[in-house]
């Protein structure tokens, strides 16, 4: 089915908090630009052609288990938690974070928690189950509703929580004993939705428009000149997507090459490439690949 992205009853729940800045840029990237103005949790995007919410992400998880939302962005790590039954549509990368377990490094025993009665805080309270029953500890759990990484030692042994550098955790005292999972910002959908066929096409074209974007970041332009006798050897050091591009120079003074190549590649291809013959190299920002 064509991706189409004219279903203006496609309701689709945004992220309020952290991850916000980062999926707005990426819609906006995407040519679907968000704009709250005066009714702030009820933006529109693209000109109203979405039926667009802001929640928090554990609400945007209930609100599609609901079906009251038809895609939403949430983190990996919460839909875990929730274990609902969900269709995980792409995985931007966007704000990654490891669950981790971490405690007071006086309490470890060389490094590991010790064998005693355990009080576990965490707003994860399935996810830290499940670790607590596999790792065969003796702990119970208490509930933490935010700050969680304060409270040891005096209300808690050892906390289940996100993180993203482990700097708040070092600045409270706290060493990771164990991850449990990683997560980043995803964009899930409700599997009825999916069911739908006007819906099913306009979250094609959704897809579609951010898969481009994170491609793109990805990737960028590579352009070079190359003389005919050195155009094979510097063709097969590109690692383009399919075939580079080739355009004849002016005068037939040799070929122009282009390709969309990966950015971690490019310090130890740019040596390559001049070593191999090209020229004039030129390197420019690619803001949308359609495959």
């Amino acid at each position: 089915m064509s991706p189409d992205l004219d279903a203006e009853s496609l309701r689709i729940a945004l992220p309020k908090g952290r991850m916000q800045a980062e999926v707005f840029a990426l819609l906006d990237a995407a040519g679907l630009s968000v704009r709250t103005g005066s009714r702030a949790y009820r933006p529109t995007i693209a000109a109203g052609r979405f039926n667009a919410k802001i929640l928090k992400p554990q609400n945007i998880i209930e609100m599609l288990v609901a079906g009251s939302r038809d895609v939403g962005f949430a983190g990996a790590d919460w839909v875990s938690e929730l274990g609902v039954d969900l269709v995980e549509l792409l995985d931007t990368g966007l704000d990654p974070v490891r669950l981790v377990a971490a405690a007071p490094e006086d309490l470890l025993e060389d490094g590991r928690l010790p064998a005693r009665p355990l009080r576990v805080a965490t707003e994860y309270p399935r996810s830290a189950q499940r670790w607590i029953d596999a790792e065969r500890l003796d702990a119970r759990i208490v509930r933490s509703y935010g700050a969680t990484e304060v409270f040891p030692p005096d209300d808690a042994d050892v906390i289940v929580d996100n993180t993203a550098t482990g700097a708040t955790l070092t600045a409270n005292g706290l060493a990771i004993v164990a991850t449990l999972a990683t997560s980043s910002t995803r964009l899930y959908a409700n599997p009825a939705a999916l069911q739908d066929a006007s819906r099913r096409a306009a979250i094609d074209g959704l897809v579609m428009l951010l898969a481009s974007v994170l491609d793109a970041r990805q990737r960028v332009m590579f352009e070079v000149n190359v003389a005919a006798d050195k155009l094979e050897a510097v063709c097969a050091l590109l690692p383009c997507m399919r075939e580079p591009t080739i355009a004849t120079l002016h005068d037939a003074a040799g070929f122009a090459v282009k390709a969309a190549v990966r950015r971690d590649t490019l310090p130890t291809l740019v040596p390559r490439i001049k070593i191999a013959g090209g020229t004039d190299v030129v390197i420019t920002p690619i803001s949308q690949i359609v495959p």
